[in-house]
């Protein structure tokens, strides 16, 4: 009998042209992860020589660029539109374990209503049966009751009075899940009937099926990443820990790979179940196994199991160094794990389990402080919008690296300034994103070990991490100055992750003084690699961390030649994938032009950390004293901030002061457009128009300033992305809940205070420029008023409502402000046109988040240029024509994640709400405008609608 889910003989021949669905826009609890596993897909299937087509109306991809897929459709990811595909393309295999949620649903809706039966399409890897059997609660909790696998006692539901008899019957507190959905969309801890019936309501408004099953409160989560291949040939590549116990969502959890409290008996007892589930159901490539397991005994229940690529997937891949989603699809087409070559080693084969020498620590990255009214609280739902992971050779070490690279304020567990906790007690009982700083807190407050386990779920030996850690931090505070002239102490103290910014503050010294101390002294890190097989075979890749717990170099550093590109950090709202799609297009550019490249980025979710990327890759923070660390060791001809958003771009200003050369516009001139006053003033002086404005040095100057420009007024940080802590003032006493906000986001730079301009068009311009001189420019129009963040902006090129004498002022002003500062490279330039008057509102001497918009748009690809022009290379095939010139048009919508985050206040305003974007194209704006909603989660043809008459100012 052949195994479950061979889907064909290994003889038979390979398919010829396969379609791959993607996620569409990034959402919370759809993110990146599924760029990089389609990307690495499409990569696969390239390698076999088969014709690839991909639909994903996710512009700002790395997927949708011109070079992966030999033809791209920028499409809803919906069943009519994908059929109508199917019926043009004719492939004869689909993939749909690539894009998520979203692509699995729409695949399986097409083989239930025989649309790919009907026109020939086989889809490849895992069944669709398989799928089914996962993703149904009820058909999923027997197939594993007939396996003699135990799952949480549960009862499958499809309305809200059988939920009611459910809990009944299981007893409470238990939890709720929603069948098909992704990131615990819907799901919840009820105390009691009430909480139910509230939760049940609200959940079949996502899905027609629900899970009641008992709540496993206290009992750890543990992950399995397994792989399967149609010969039946599996190997389990990773399994990870959640820090946090169940009952929080593992997209939400703190994860450690590998695990680090199991005895032998439950790692290897947990791994025999996973292979057991995957065999049994079909699995064909890769399976993510979810486990409960009691911390008293060994009693396990089976939580989920996802029968595609995951969040955790990418998080295992990134962790271990085996490139999942690029066996998973080579295994798809029908080949065995030992026909597929190991990438790192690059003479072995896949099948094999890696073996880690280091500890990897994800941490995830919340954004819930943009959302008025959103409940701080974390649970089996997701509200998370990025994640970091960090290396290290002690738990203590990654834990401290992860906060820090989270980009929060954090400097590591322990800070003099640190997260505002009000309640100790409160705060280690119920979850939020502050937990883990109030287990150091309870530490260094005298709490025990035991008392803080038993409050929070949280595994002894976590804590002892933390208490490690603090135990270093007092010893810090104790020796005072003298701390940095004791080698041991110092020596600790950063092989247990402390930053010199973290030394510094605890022993009353500058981070100048720390480094030379340490560095006199002989502290410096050494560089690891990434090997996946603990040093047995020598490693291909350089793919690389640093540690203080080590005693050489991996090795041998220093390229001639080579350049360094700063990625993006975690995702969040205002910096996503976009800037992921730059940097990985800049080393690119930069290895065509024959420089070597070094990337440094901490996401796990990006295709620019994936090895194969670049020449060197330091999956590091992105902080200056790792920068710089890095810098000295490879000795690069440059750095590139210019690409990864405003996490770099920061950082421009401190590189330049300390001799690290950066590349392309000066770090003076990025100063002077970052800082408000400073840009405000260079308007003034070059006579260009733009809002009234005032620097503000306290609440009476901005009270002074609204009394005389009268109200609304505008109030804005200097040096932030995505219009953090921005707000408009309608009164006195909004205006001072948003000063309070402003004045400590931006404690260290300028904040101004400007009038708002009502009822006027706000213009985007992308643009790169040598010497001043712009090479290439276009113009994106908002569809909604000025008002709206320009990231929660519907765009439109070419424009459809503006007068061309106003973009003939757009154009100058451009010219202007490029000539004056010297622009060397991207940048991007936000108007406001109202009565045919221009103004400016703010310049980015970086790439912005419309730069893969209007270069695919366009088919011209502006970073590619600004790289050329960063080097001093010249720039070939400029382009003839005008984007006014397009026959077609161009709409990039937002997507906004509202329904994920409970309480939250659903209206738009100056600060960036939306999680992702899509763009399609039509004839005309029409076309282009409708299938951009529809791909971002409007149904048509709508049920109802609210029409609401009259001025704006009858509705305020």
């Amino acid at each position: 009998m052949s195994p479950a889910g061979a889907t064909r003989p290994a003889s038979s021949p390979l398919p010829r042209r396969v379609l791959v669905l993607g996620s569409a826009a990034l959402k919370i609890g759809e993110a990146g992860e599924f760029d990089y596993s389609g990307s690495q897909a499409i990569k696969a299937l390239r390698e076999e020589g088969i014709e690839t087509i991909l639909a994903n109306p996710n512009v700002a991809t790395i997927q949708t660029s011109d070079y992966l897929a030999d033809r791209v459709y920028f499409l809803p990811i919906v069943p009519g539109f994908i059929e109508r595909l199917l019926e043009r393309e004719r492939p004869d295999g689909i993939l749909l374990s690539f894009g998520g949620q979203t692509a699995l649903n729409c695949g399986v809706e097409l083989y239930r209503t025989g649309a790919l039966d009907r026109l020939g399409v086989r889809v490849l890897g895992t069944p669709v049966d398989a799928i089914v059997n996962t993703e149904d609660r009820d058909l999923f909790a027997r197939r594993l009751a007939a396996l003699g696998v135990d799952t949480p006692s549960s009862r499958a539901v499809t309305s809200v009075d059988e939920a009611m008899q459910a809990g009944e019957a299981i007893g409470y507190p238990c939890m709720v899940r929603v069948a098909y959905a992704l990131g615990g969309l819907g799901s919840g801890i009820c105390a009691g009937p009430q909480e139910l019936r509230g939760l049940a309501t609200r959940a079949f408004s996502h899905t027609g099926q629900l899970l009641v099953e008992e709540y496993l409160r206290g009992w750890k989560e543990i992950e399995y990443e397994v792989v399967r291949d149609a010969a039946d040939n599996c190997v389990c590549v990773c399994n990870m820990e959640n820090l946090d116990p169940m009952g929080i969502h593992t997209g939400e959890s703190i994860v450690v790979a590998p695990s680090q409290t199991l005895t032998n008996d439950e790692y290897h007892g947990l791994r025999e179940v996973a292979m057991r589930i995957v065999r049994d159901v079909g699995v064909v490539g890769e399976c993510n196994v979810q486990f409960a397991l009691s911390p008293e005994r060994f009693e396990y229940r089976v939580i989920e199991v996802n029968a595609r690529l995951s969040r955790s997937s990418a998080l295992a891949s990134k962790a271990t160094g085996y490139p999942l989603a690029f066996v998973a699809a080579k295994l798809a087409l029908g080949k065995s794990l030992h026909e597929v070559e190991n990438l790192v080693t690059r003479s072995t084969c896949a099948f094999f389990e890696p073996s880690l020498d280091y500890i990897v620590v994800k941490v995830p990255r919340w954004d819930l402080g943009k959302f008025r009214g959103v409940s701080q609280r974390i649970g089996s739902a997701m509200k998370s919008v990025g994640e970091v992971m960090a290396f290290g050779r002690r738990f203590e070490e990654a834990l401290q690296k992860a906060l820090r690279m989270l980009d929060t304020g954090a400097d590591g567990l322990l800070l003099n300034e640190r997260p505002v906790i009000p309640d100790l007690r409160q705060a280690l009982e119920e979850p939020t994103e502050l937990r883990v700083f109030a287990v150091a807190r309870a530490l260094e407050e005298g709490g025990s070990v035991e008392d803080i386990s038993a409050r929070t779920g949280i595994d002894r030996w976590f804590v002892c991490g933390i208490a490690s850690a603090v135990r270093v931090a007092g010893r810090l505070r104790d020796a005072g100055p003298a701390a940095v002239g004791d080698r041991d102490l110092l020596l600790e103290a950063k092989r247990s992750g402390f930053s010199d910014v973290q030394i510094a503050r605890a022993t009353g010294l500058t981070e100048d003084a720390v480094r030379s101390s340490r560095t006199r002294l002989g502290i410096t890190p050494f560089v690891r690699q990434v090997d996946t097989l603990a040093a047995e075979y020598p490693a291909a890749t350089n793919y690389l961390y640093l540690t203080y717990n080590g005693c050489e170099h991996d090795i041998e550093l220093g390229r001639e030649g080579s350049v360094a590109i700063l990625g993006s950090g975690a995702y969040r709202i205002g910096s996503s994938v976009e800037f992921d799609w730059c940097c990985v297009n800049t080393a690119r550019t930069l290895r065509e032009l024959g420089y070597g490249t070094i990337m440094i980025n901490h996401n796990p979710e990006t295709v620019s950390t994936d090895y194969d990327e670049c020449d060197r890759l330091y999956f590091e923070e992105l902080g200056f004293e790792t920068v710089r660390e890095i810098y000295e060791l490879e000795k690069p001809i440059g750095l590139v901030l210019a690409m990864g958003g405003q996490k770099p771009n920061n950082l421009a200003r401190r590189c330049f002061s300390e001799g690290l050369r950066v590349l392309g516009t000066s770090p003076e001139s990025i100063h002077t457009a970052e800082s408000r006053n400073a840009f405000s003033s260079l308007l003034e002086t070059l006579g260009i128009r733009q809002p009234e404005w005032s620097e503000l040095v306290s609440a009476d100057d901005a009270l002074e300033f609204a009394g005389k420009v009268g109200y609304p007024v505008m109030v804005r940080p200097s040096y932030v992305l995505s219009g953090a802590a921005m707000g408009v003032a309608g009164n006195a006493g909004e205006l001072h809940k948003i000063l309070r906000k402003a004045l400590d986001v931006s404690s260290e730079h300028p904040v101004v205070i400007s009038r708002f301009v009502e009822k006027a068009k706000e213009i985007d311009v992308d643009a790169v420029a040598r010497d001043g001189g712009i090479l290439l420019w276009a113009v994106c129009e908002h569809v909604e008023n000025a008002g709206v963040h320009s990231g929660d902006a519907t765009l439109v090129i070419p424009p459809q409502r503006t007068y061309l004498e106003t973009m003939r002022r757009v154009r100058a002003i451009t010219g202007q402000v490029a000539s004056s500062l010297r622009i060397n490279g991207p940048f991007n330039i936000q108007f406001l046109a109202k009565d045919n008057q221009v103004m400016v509102i703010e310049c980015n001497l970086r790439a912005s988040r419309s730069f893969p918009f209007v270069s695919k748009v366009l088919g011209i690809n502006f970073i590619d240029a600004a790289v050329r022009v960063m080097t001093g290379r010249p720039v070939p095939n400029l382009p003839s024509r005008s984007f006014l010139d397009l026959d077609y048009v161009g709409v990039k919508a937002p997507q906004f994640s509202f329904t994920r985050l409970e309480g939250a206040d659903p209206t738009l305003g100056v600060e960036m709400a939306s999680t992702g974007e899509v763009a399609c194209l039509g004839r005309d704006f029409d076309e282009a405008f409708l299938k951009a909603l529809i791909s971002v989660g409007f149904r048509f043809p709508l049920g109802k609608v609210l029409l609401s008459t009259g001025p704006i100012e009858s509705k305020a």
